[in-house]
């Protein structure tokens, strides 16, 4: 079984591909430390905006990382909050 993991509860737009819950194809991460710096944390509209603008691309580049296509994809697994 292949899922696809997407992360974007806070500050960093992740996504990986693993296999049977244990192998773990590809994991691609885009930080957004420099977009928060000057404001001393994490500001929830910057971050918002950002995971719209990565999350494709990142999405992307794990599954070409992991050399999967969409098709093969059994399940997605996603992050539900910040909590």
């Amino acid at each position: 079984m292949l899922v696809l993991g997407i992360e974007t509860s806070c500050d960093e737009t992740a996504a990986a591909v693993v296999r049977d819950g244990r192998e773990i194809l590809s994991s691609v991460i885009a930080s957004q430390i420099e977009s928060h710096k000057r404001f001393g944390g994490v500001v929830p509209e910057i971050s918002s905006r950002e995971h719209l603008d990565k999350i494709v691309p990142i999405d992307n580049e794990a599954l070409a990382r992991a050399v999967v296509s969409t098709v093969e994809i059994d399940g997605t697994a996603v992050t539900v909050g910040p909590s």
